[in-house]
């Protein structure tokens, strides 16, 4: 009952806001972009493209227009960078807008980035502006969650501030921070823009801050060709897992769990190991006698007993070097003392007892009656009577 409870309090709790940056334009989340392109497309439906490779792989040289890029952080390698800069030369414009820019960029425009550090109330919420008095000049549009506020603490004398920011009501706009510029290039314009949270769908959905985003658009020709730009985002264009239907669906996320929940359950409760009869295992029995008499019929049948005693002599030299521990590669007569000595045997007995395996192994055949006379002497041999 409690984890049921518990399972019921989580699914009823409503889902928190999800913070992650993402800019895509198809994302609805708070830092999403959703709201901003969905608007921009409306008005300007055939003159928006969007493109999904690098700078480096789209600037073919036939595009003209305006590169639009939105994102928490721009990084360009030199050589995209080299490209991106001689296309605006020839004429084009290229809008960013972003927290954090490459050094490659700053240093090439001059421009230093710094963050405003947040006063005694330790809050950190933006509020932005427009310099132009057409634009509305008083009119404030802040930003009502915690975040950065990044300005350009070092412009060029040749470029333009546009709009200003800081983290309270801006009273005194030349005490402002700059927080979108123009600086011209070639014959082109580079429009360089500090806080890309301005074009989130948080910002937007905020009483009249889209005012401040249309305003900001206004900067930019409106029949000029739109090139968006879907390579540098934070958020993912495409799903990683296989699951993302049932986590993304709550009825269906909870049924989910509940399964695997289930299954945990099952394997604590019932998976346990049970206790089962145990078979009874009878032993191997020992075939070598079996294996031993069928050989030794074989050889019968086929009449080899010479190969029958050479086996049988082999066995009983074997025997004497396991059993008494004696080199039987050297028959002498130290030999034979020392054999009769451990066998508890005479010398005599020992002696005719080898004598007689000379004589079988020298000969080419032998008879049934000698390969059992053999057989007789050596048994006889390993268990002598006690004299």
């Amino acid at each position: 009952m409690l984890v049921l409870l518990l399972t019921y309090l989580e699914a009823s709790e409503p889902e928190p806001v999800n913070w992650n940056p993402s800019y895509m334009e198809t994302d609805k989340i708070a830092l999403g972009s959703f709201v901003f392109f969905e608007l921009w497309e409306k008005a300007f439906p055939e003159e928006i493209e969007k493109t999904n490779v690098p700078p480096y792989e789209f600037l073919t040289g036939e595009q003209e227009g305006t590169y639009f890029f939105l994102n928490n952080y721009l990084n360009f390698d030199d050589a995209e960078l080299e490209k991106l800069l001689a296309w605006v030369e020839e004429g084009n414009t290229l809008f960013l807008s972003s927290g954090y820019y490459s050094e490659n960029l700053l240093d090439t425009l001059n421009l230093e980035v710094a963050t405003r550090v947040p006063g005694l109330d330790f809050t950190s919420m933006p509020s932005l502006g427009l310099v132009h008095p057409e634009l509305n000049p008083g009119t404030q549009y802040v930003f009502d969650h915690e975040t950065e506020l990044r300005y350009f603490s070092k412009i060029d004398s040749i470029d333009t501030v546009l709009g200003i920011a800081d983290l309270s009501e801006i009273n005194d706009p030349t005490k402002a921070f700059p927080n979108f510029i123009r600086t011209g290039f070639g014959n082109g314009n580079i429009y360089l823009h500090t806080t890309p949270e301005a074009f989130s769908n948080y910002f937007l959905l905020k009483e009249e801050n889209f005012r401040y985003i249309e305003n900001v658009m206004g900067y930019i020709d409106p029949e000029a060709r739109m090139y968006w730009d879907k390579y540098y985002k934070s958020g993912k264009s495409f799903y990683t897992s296989s699951l993302y239907i049932l986590l993304g669906n709550k009825a269906l996320k909870w049924a989910y769990y509940f399964v695997i929940a289930g299954a945990v359950l099952f394997i604590i409760f019932e998976g346990k190991r049970k206790q089962r009869a145990v078979p009874v295992v009878e032993p191997l029995k020992n075939q070598t006698y079996e294996y031993s008499k069928t050989i030794s019929d074989l050889y019968i049948e086929q009449k080899k007993y010479k190969s029958l005693a050479e086996k049988k002599i082999e066995h009983f030299y074997d025997h004497i070097r396991r059993h008494y521990r004696l080199d039987t590669t050297v028959i002498n007569e130290k030999f034979y003392v020392d054999l009769a000595a451990k066998s508890n045997n005479r010398l005599e007995e020992t002696k005719q007892l080898f004598g007689f395996l000379r004589d079988v192994l020298q000969k080419t055949e032998i008879s049934n009656v000698e390969l059992q006379e053999l057989n007789h002497k050596i048994n006889s041999y390993k268990t002598p009577k006690n004299e």
